[in-house]
């Protein structure tokens, strides 16, 4: 156990785990309230559906580009210090979102990307590093956090803009929890130490010459470039087969709450078994089976959006524990983590768009779902691999040069 977690027993690591579960409140909602008003914000500027999907493809681009920096900034400034930039870069972007012109609206959507692929890192790598011996629990929890938020306001945020008249203000009231947030952990921005001191990293060969380091990138891009087509377009599927904008928005909440269950069913299951192989499998075919669902019989959709939503929620707390339950140290831990969300993240910023630009040519998302199920299978396959009980040596964290 680290010194860390032996400095926070008790009542410190519960007032910790709390913190830090308010901050993980953020990391999802003000991308996911996006979703139900799409079409609204398409008809302000006049988007077409690649625009659109660009714009909510951006987040993931940023996902992709700052995560790998993550690392040297921890080094430098320590966690607790990058997660308030992160809360405070988050703030700013969603105030900028709302600011009214087309460049605020790209711009603030960018910030929050930066912000949240921060947090993405830093969170796997607080619960290595505080909680070594509860990682998979500690997970789930603030996985079930980001999830309930998203769909709450999934939920809210139509019945908002119908009360309010203003997609503007509707997202807006999404900054409260982050001031929250930033409140509530400034505190701790006064512990500052550097992940490790220098003489204390890892040598030898790069993560990203490691097959197994690239099984757990695998298995997170392909969750996550799923979970990202049905979090942008989802709304405007059910919309498509007749569904109205409320409906739909509540259809897109139910998705992400639903995905609070097979976590907790999976977090008794995975303390009995020896490795993560057939969990990671099973799961990745239920959200096949839900691709599958929506495209050749939509009736059941509330069946099949439940389905993947189950399966999407199993599939990041395992993408997630992958990154500690692999690594051999906290540093490797961050590195890792890095890695596979900047890797993950550059397959899923693909998405949106493409899949949006697939609609427009085809005119119908049937398409867009069978290349989703299809991604689900590869991922079960790969979630083989990624789910043994096996270790990364000690390896540096960065890629080669080129």
């Amino acid at each position: 156990m680290t010194q860390n977690a032996i400095d926070r027993p008790g009542l410190g690591r519960g007032l910790l785990l709390a913190s830090m579960l308010l901050c993980a409140t953020n990391f999802r909602a003000p991308i996911t309230g996006v979703g139900p008003l799409l079409e609204i914000i398409r008809g302000s500027f006049g988007l077409s559906a690649a625009q659109a999907g660009l714009l909510t493809a951006l987040p993931i681009i940023a996902f992709a580009t700052v995560s790998p920096f993550c690392v040297g900034l921890v080094r430098r400034f320590g966690l607790e210090r990058t997660l308030m930039a992160a809360m405070i870069l988050l703030g700013a972007g969603i105030a900028l979102r709302s600011a009214g012109p087309l460049w605020a609206l790209f711009a603030g959507t960018g910030m929050m990307g930066a912000a949240i692929a921060l947090g993405n890192v830093l969170l796997p790598t607080m619960v290595m590093r505080d909680f070594p011996d509860r990682v998979t629990a500690t997970t789930t929890f603030y996985v079930i956090t980001m999830a309930l938020s998203g769909a709450a306001f999934s939920v809210l945020v139509a019945p908002l803009f119908e009360a309010l008249g203003s997609w503007r203000i509707a997202l807006g009231l999404g900054l409260a929890p982050v001031l929250l947030a930033i409140v509530v952990w400034s505190p701790r921005t006064r512990r500052g130490a550097a992940l490790a001191p220098p003489g204390e990293r890892a040598k030898g060969p790069s993560l990203w010459r490691t097959p197994l380091a690239w099984q757990v990138t695998g298995f997170m891009a392909l969750n996550s470039f799923a979970f990202y087509v049905m979090i942008t377009w989802l709304p405007a599927m059910l919309q498509a087969k007749g569904h109205t904008m409320a409906d739909s928005g509540v259809l897109h909440g139910l998705m992400q709450a639903v995905g609070i269950i097979p976590p907790l069913l999976a977090l008794r299951l995975m303390s009995r078994l020896k490795d993560q192989r057939m969990v990671a499998f099973l799961v990745s075919l239920l959200a096949a089976i839900g691709f599958l669902g929506l495209a050749v019989a939509p009736q059941w959709a509330i069946l099949w959006v439940s389905a993947y939503g189950a399966a999407s929620g199993a599939g990041l707390v395992l993408a997630l524990s992958f990154a500690s339950l692999r690594a051999s140290s906290v540093e490797q831990g961050a590195a890792l983590s890095g890695m596979a969300q900047s890797v993950g993240y550059t397959l899923a910023a693909i998405g949106p768009a493409s899949m949006g630009a697939l609609h427009d040519a085809m005119g119908s998302w049937d398409a867009a779902l069978w290349i989703c199920a299809a991604a689900a299978v590869v991922q079960a396959v790969i979630g083989l691999y990624a789910g043994r009980a096996v270790k990364l040596a000690l390896v540096a964290p960065r890629p080669p040069s080129a």
